[in-house]
């Protein structure tokens, strides 16, 4: 190993370096995060059958997939989905509300103040000033230029 050259040293480094597999990432990125969209729709599918506004069976429809996503996380689940579906499992609504339970659950033994109420929004913060933020902005600009 020591009468190696820095050419065939990088030849040697190449070959033990793991190849990416994007296909595979992307396909279950896809069919996790579909499989997601596909209960979210199918919820509001059903609520909007039973004759509620188009508007109420999306807040419900929003409020059961954060509830899900929120359990999923407190039982280890939502990670194991997570961690197989990538941004498939971090895009949806529910990935939104594991952004913002994974760190209150890893920081509960400082305590509920100092711990879960603190960290909470470590994550999901940034994500929240900025998406109220820019509504706030293109609301205005909507307001402006609508005529």
């Amino acid at each position: 190993m020591e009468n190696l050259n820095k050419k065939d040293y990088e030849k040697f480094a190449n070959k033990k370096i793991p190849k990416p597999t994007y296909g595979k990432n992307m396909l279950f990125a896809f069919l996790i995060g579909g499989g997601i969209c596909t209960i979210g729709q199918t919820i509001n599918n059903f609520l909007l059958s039973q004759g509620y506004s188009d508007e109420l069976s999306g807040t419900a429809t929003s409020i059961f997939m954060v509830f899900v996503g929120s359990l999923l996380t407190g039982l280890g689940i939502y990670d194991k989905i997570g961690k197989l579906g990538g941004a498939g499992a971090a895009v949806p609504i529910t990935g939104f509300a594991n952004s913002i339970v994974a760190p209150a659950m890893e920081y509960k033994r400082e305590g509920f103040i100092f711990g879960v109420a603190a960290r909470m929004f470590s994550i999901a913060g940034p994500v929240l000033v900025y998406g109220i933020s820019s509504s706030i902005i293109l609301g205005i600009l909507a307001i402006l230029f609508k005529r």
